[in-house]
């Protein structure tokens, strides 16, 4: 745990690097101020979007807030995020239509212009220099199933009070059938605004500790109690701004984890950079936008999505990069980076309280790739649930609907394949790879006197071996060669090369093996 104001390029979850990391932030630290044994109204845990707009709502109410991060401000999925902020969403208007209800589409719809204006007030009130932009957003077919599937997305999007029109343009080079066109969509930066949330919230009296891993937490007489290796937090609200929470639960069982890949891409044709959002209607979709970088604008590219632990991310990029070649003159892609999020088994996020929880315990999970607009309303979701407010997306959002119907295949489909992962993975008695065979600088699973291992060995040749079984379920971890790390295939846990806990729900790092 880190007590001191710092001037450092932040961190991430992954190997690759973001352009977000291309800058250097200044935290003021409230650390110094930290006495345990404090009883503090709210312990947020969790230093992305969600966390910080969460702790500062609250910290503004005069409700006293400590917010821990594993880590550093930034390092999950806000920090490789693609910075996308749409008031349309993954889950389309007609597919919310369908499986909860029309007046479900338009309260989704207000959901997303409110957080809209929430980004847009932040960033006024608190003089947050963070390239917000508005800009036109274009989701465009290419096939005639996909023209029938966005003429649905149409009416439903108009009959949920969203603001679109039929467009002529796409806003990229990729020939198409048919575009629609969100007027008022927008991009930004995504570091550079949470990191003036961070100073917003330290500046009313907030406390932000990084480096402090919560690695087990207890309820007793109204209050919580959170232990990480060098200090206990007691709080008598506990909010898990991590995607799943920790531990096993019915959460995860409600979501899956994936990953989505992004090219930061140089043009030799200044014009060629488009001056909208893009979308395309394939399943994984593509999506486009420009960003400047120190000065240096970049065709910001991403899709290959595929479920953490189940694909090659090293050919995810080739893909991702054929796909570009096909359409772009290229100069030069500066930028490879990838970034976990978690889909929603009936399509909505899971935001408010948590299901067979302790008391006054919050969680916010399963935004698909709508993580900036979604973590922004959970912050004022669950300001609100512990203020004591009503708030209208509460039951929309509620962790512990049931939906009988809407997602029940892709939940069949997402925990049958968990189930096969935690059989195959682990009884196959195929000895696929020798230690030999291992090249520098990569990783795999090896039989080694009768037991599985997980091998990483460096650029130097020395071999980290790791038990290889998930801390968070028992499942089987698999080597990630773009990012360097250990992802488990069932709920999305991931380690890095010395087997510590990166993201996901575990809570204990892989156990290390020493081998001759």
């Amino acid at each position: 745990m880190e007590n001191k104001n710092s001037t450092r390029k932040p961190l991430r979850d992954s190997a690759s690097l973001s352009p977000w990391q291309k800058e250097s932030f200044t935290l003021d630290n409230a650390a110094d101020i930290f006495a345990e044994g404090t009883l503090y109204d709210a312990l947020v845990i969790g230093g992305g979007i969600t966390g910080l707009t969460t702790a500062l709502l609250l910290q503004k109410q005069g409700r006293q807030t400590i917010l821990a991060e594993a880590h550093t401000i930034g390092f999950g999925t806000t920090g490789g995020t693609s910075a996308h902020l749409n008031t349309f969403f993954d889950a389309t208007y007609a597919d919310v239509e369908s499986d909860f209800s029309e007046e479900a589409a338009k309260q989704l719809a207000n959901c997303g212009k409110e957080s809209f204006v929430m980004i847009e007030t932040f960033a006024k009130e608190y003089n947050i220099d963070c390239d917000l932009e508005y800009k036109d957003a274009y989701l465009y077919a290419e096939t005639s199933d996909e023209v029938k599937a966005l003429d649905e997305i149409f009416a439903a999007s108009q009959r949920a009070g969203i603001d679109v029109t039929e467009a002529k343009e796409n806003g990229v080079r990729v020939p198409f059938k048919k575009s629609i066109l969100f007027k008022k969509q927008g991009q930004f930066h995504p570091l550079k605004y949470i990191f003036g949330l961070a100073k917003a919230f330290v500046e009313a009296g907030g406390v932000i500790i990084e480096n402090t891993f919560i690695r087990e937490t207890s309820y007793a007489d109204g209050v919580h109690s959170a232990r990480a290796d060098a200090v206990t937090i007691k709080a008598q609200n506990l909010v898990y701004a991590t995607h799943l929470p920790p531990g096993i639960n019915v959460i995860d069982f409600k979501c899956a984890p994936y990953r989505s890949y992004v090219l930061g891409i140089k043009l030799n044709d200044e014009s060629d950079y488009p001056d909208a959002l893009s979308y395309d209607s394939k399943d994984p979709y593509h999506y486009f936008r420009t960003h400047s970088i120190n000065g240096q604008k970049h065709l910001l590219l991403g899709g290959e999505d595929h479920k953490t632990g189940h694909a090659d991310p090293d050919a995810a990029f080739e893909a991702l990069e054929k796909y570009a070649r096909e359409y772009y003159d290229i100069a030069d892609v500066t930028f490879k980076w990838s970034s976990q999020y978690y889909i929603p088994s009936d399509g909505l996020p899971y935001i408010g309280q948590m299901p067979a929880g302790d008391d006054h315990v919050y969680i916010a999970t399963g935004y698909n790739g709508n993580g900036m607009m979604f973590g922004t309303i959970a912050g004022k979701i669950i300001s609100d649930s512990i203020l004591g407010r009503e708030n209208a997306y509460t039951k929309l959002f509620n962790p512990s609907r049931i939906k009988p119907v809407a997602g029940f295949m892709d939940f069949v489909k997402e925990n049958a394949d968990v189930a096969y992962h935690f059989i195959a993975d682990r009884f196959s008695a195929e000895d696929i790879h020798s230690l030999k065979d291992l090249k520098a600088d990569d990783g795999i699973i090896v039989k080694y006197n009768g037991e599985k291992l997980a091998i990483y060995k460096d650029a130097e040749g020395k071999i980290t071996a790791l038990n290889p079984v998930c801390t968070h379920a028992h499942c089987i971890v698999g080597f990630n060669h773009a990012e360097k790390s250990w992802d488990c295939p069932c709920h999305g846990g991931r380690f890095d090369i010395d087997g510590k806990v990166l993201t996901g729900p575990p809570r204990k790092d892989l156990q290390k093996v020493n081998i001759t």
